[in-house]
């Protein structure tokens, strides 16, 4: 693998390159990307594997070789504290809770010690405490060079560190984000980079078509207008009546957000009645904006912030403006039929989307300009060693692809069992008659186990059902369920743990490595085809379809294959690991497209008899030696 990908670097071309667990492939690429010199791009799928590649895989790979480069690791804004919003925040003391006032007192300390202002270098502050939102910038708060602490900050003395370096390490999130805004993190390193090597690079189409799209909410206007309304008052008191003008817009941001009284939906724009609340509220929100916009014009001038404060209204405006052509039931924008329009309504706020259809023509864009090789290497690209999907998805069409296997052997360390007898995924059923089959098998695990499901509902029901049973069967199993703490501190109970049951959704099922015997079982509840309710999905199956495709065969399908290879991932993590893969959707047997899902898995002996896992567990316990009882 290695070598394919110094042939790819030293020759300017592209790669796709799908690695089973286990080769090796972070040092297949980061040994001829080291060796070949030239300045390198590594981004990759999480900001906690940025900082495992930069604190651990590349120094060890750097000292082996003996080689002198040097490497930046480069974060998107909100990870770095920004000296003006925290000594504002310090200065107006408007934090109403004990724990975010504690939290601050941390952050002001932590700063006048740190040499990088990251905030994942605080462990004593979360990282989703909502104080950070206060003391770090948006593209839209940074007030640049005009800035008191420009010389001091953060943010740009880690982009210029990147700048420098010969190896620069981001993530996906901040590679999409800077290079869709022209925002001069990534964008300005792109085009000294030889080399970009994409790790996790089956999230990419994902993440691009998140930042390739545009979206406007509503608590985005009501943010505004209190950002508006605060700047007004200090530094432009007789310029305007601030709470009136500011007040009309929250107001019609709200109003907007009622023409929904459903707590959460998706919509595509077509979808939506032509008689909807919605388009005269849509209408009321841009007539107040622009008077906002009319007033800023005019006090603008008088302080930095206030002009901000207009740059970001004419945005928001801007986005809107695409809406406006919607009232005629179109799906796609007016201004750009390659767009999908939607609306998604959350509990207090309604987010207007425009999404690409496709993102395979705008990173082929990307992608133009001087030659420099582009390497996407990941687990789970293929569906039986087809690359097809993920090429066209990519724009990567007649680029090369290749595929190393897992070094493990499958046939004797694991064991896919489908359970009999369950009814079909969509009957009501079937959350509960998933945890009936599942129990006996937790129980001759001795715990051990994820249970991934495809749906946050799903993950309370088996909380819920669990919780029941483990006490009415008094099973000394220590649950837990995403969201009952970070993803990180649930992992590292269970592991210290050692006889657990995890409960998680999407972000269990990727990135999470837990190696040994303290994960045995991975129980999936359900083929993780998209909800059929996704309006960009729908939009996307209808383009597939005018162009004589089958949605389903060459879309969903496909997607859920990729998927699915990420949560079965979870289970055999080195040769020594064993366990049992139960996936509980009867699908895999009775449908015709089972056979292609179970044959793109990795090759586990196969068993549809609850008495075969039972067995397989008890000749583990057989083969383990007695264990020593640690004192206390």
């Amino acid at each position: 693998m290695a070598k394919a990908i110094a042939d790819a670097i030293a020759n300017h071309k592209t790669l796709i390159a799908e690695a089973g667990t286990g080769t090796g492939k972070t040092f297949a690429y980061l040994v001829p990307a080291l060796l070949w010199g030239g300045k390198t791009i590594v981004s990759t799928g999480t900001k906690n594997l940025q900082d495992q590649l930069y604190l651990r895989d590349i120094p060890t790979v750097r000292k082996a070789l003996n080689v002198p480069v040097s490497v930046a690791l480069l974060k998107g804004r909100a990870n770095y504290i920004c000296h003006f919003h925290l000594e504002r925040t310090l200065q107006n003391g408007r934090l109403t809770s004990r724990t975010d006032v504690a939290d601050l007192r941390e952050i002001s300390r932590f700063i006048k010690i740190t040499s990088t202002g990251d905030k994942a270098e605080l462990s004593k502050v979360p990282e989703n405490a909502s104080v950070w939102n206060q003391v770090t910038s948006t593209r839209d708060t940074c007030l640049g060079s005009d800035c008191q602490y420009y010389n001091d900050c953060f943010v740009m003395k880690a982009r210029k560190e990147a700048q420098q370096a010969d190896v620069v390490v981001v993530n996906h999130h901040l590679f999409f984000a800077d290079v869709a805004l022209r925002d001069n993190g990534v964008a300005e390193l792109l085009p000294s980079a030889n080399t970009v090597i994409f790790d996790e690079a089956h999230q990419l189409p994902e993440t691009a078509t998140l930042f390739f799209g545009e979206t406007v909410s509503t608590s985005q206007l009501i943010e505004l207008c209190r950002d508006t309304q605060a700047e007004g008052l200090a530094h432009a008191r007789d310029g305007a009546d601030w709470s009136q003008v500011c007040g009309a817009v929250e107001r019609a941001a709200r109003d907007l957000r009622l023409a929904f009284p459903q707590d959460a939906i998706r919509l595509a724009a077509h979808q939506i009645a032509s008689d909807s609340p919605f388009f005269e509220a849509l209408e009321a929100v841009q007539d107040q904006l622009a008077e906002l916009i009319e007033v800023l014009d005019s006090q603008a001038q008088r302080a930095e912030t206030l002009e901000q404060c207009r740059v970001r209204a004419v945005e928001l405006a801007a986005r809107m403006g695409a809406w406006s052509a919607a009232g005629g039931g179109e799906s796609t924008s007016a201004s750009d039929p390659d767009k999908v329009l939607w609306v998604e309504a959350f509990a207090s706020s309604l987010q207007l989307h425009q999404t690409p259809l496709s993102i395979a023509p705008i990173f082929s864009r990307q992608r133009e300009g001087p030659p420099r090789s582009w390497i996407f290497a990941s687990a789970t690209l293929a569906v039986k060693n087809d690359f097809t999907h993920y090429a066209a998805q990519m724009g990567l069409l007649n680029e090369p692809a290749r595929s190393w296997p897992s070094p493990f052997d499958y046939g004797s360390q694991g064991l896919l069992y489908v359970p009999n007898g369950l009814p079909q995924p969509n009957s009501p059923e079937y959350n509960d008659a998933v945890i009936d089959a599942a129990l006996p098998v937790i129980e001759a695990a001795g715990g051990r186990t994820f249970l991934l499901c495809t749906t946050i509902r799903a993950v309370n029901r088996a909380a819920e059902r669990l919780r029941e049973e483990f006490e009415r069967r008094k099973l000394p199993f220590p649950l837990m369920v995403q969201g009952e703490a970070g993803r990180t501190e649930l992992l590292d109970r269970f592991r210290a743990a050692g006889n657990a049951v995890l409960i998680g959704s999407q972000s269990f099922w990727e990135g999470v490595d837990v190696r040994g015997e303290a994960l045995s079982l991975v129980i999936i509840d359900k083929l993780p085809f998209a909800p059929p309710d996704d309006p960009v999905l729908a939009a996307r199956i209808a383009a597939l379809e005018k162009k004589g495709m089958n949605g389903f065969a060459h879309h969903q399908l496909p997607s859920a294959i990729i998927n699915l290879k990420q949560g079965a991932g979870r289970l055999i993590r080195d040769e020594t690991d064993r366990g049992v893969l139960m996936i509980c959707d009867p699908r895999l047997i009775n449908k015709p497209y089972g056979r292609r899902i179970w044959q793109s898995l990795p090759p586990f002996k196969r068993t549809r008899e609850q008495d075969d896992v039972c067995a397989f567990f008890a000749q583990d316990r057989e083969e383990d030696p007695p264990l020593a009882v640690a004192a206390g």
